[in-house]
């Protein structure tokens, strides 16, 4: 188990915008990763309702189950992960959840019985990761329930330098800031 803040800031591509990017960061050292995010919650939504979200995701047949809550200390998130095995992946997609103690504590602190959990299904991501301006710059592809969609994320230690490297990086190339929901959110919006 880990632990982990995430500061990010995202904003929603057209694929030509998505295209020029990933053009532009073609000479730089990147990794290209395609990863699969299982998506979990309850039928009456209450992790959206807590600010939370719950997901294992898949790369390279290991999975990483993710409790990310609000950061109660400041800006961005608190990521919980936890490594299950292939077979534990198998059972909490069948509704047999067994998170670790964390995960169920905070689970718990929410008023959010396990037993309520459901797999809601999964959304797979083509993603180029860049390093740049001491930021880590991804560009992911995203496809789900027969749609799909380009997205600029930036994450960063730092809140307000991280703001100013991303909002630079939209101006530089004439993309317009579009409110963007988060993956999951995109997701369960679409069933």
């Amino acid at each position: 188990m880990s632990q982990e803040i995430e500061i990010e800031f995202k904003n929603l591509l057209t694929e030509e915008e998505f295209r020029l990017l990933h053009d532009f960061f073609q000479s730089f050292s990147k990794k290209e990763i395609v990863h699969i995010n299982h998506y979990f919650e309850t039928p009456s939504f209450s992790l959206k309702k807590n600010g939370s979200a719950l997901r294992i995701r898949e790369k390279n047949n290991k999975f990483t189950v993710t409790l990310k809550q609000p950061n109660p200390d400041g800006a961005g998130l608190l990521e919980t992960h936890e490594a299950i095995s292939p077979e534990e992946a198998d059972k909490w997609f069948h509704h047999k959840i067994i998170p670790c103690r964390e995960i169920s504590s905070a689970l718990k602190q929410m008023g959010i019985k396990i037993t309520e959990l459901r797999y809601g299904g999964k959304l797979l991501t083509n993603r180029t990761e860049v390093k740049y301006e001491e930021t880590l710059v991804v560009l992911d592809h995203s496809m789900y329930n027969g749609r799909e969609d380009y997205e600029l994320e930036l994450e960063c230690l730092e809140e307000k330098y991280g703001k100013a490297v991303f909002d630079q990086l939209l101006k530089k190339f004439q993309i317009p800031v579009r409110k963007t929901r988060n993956k999951i959110e995109r997701f369960y919006h679409t069933l």
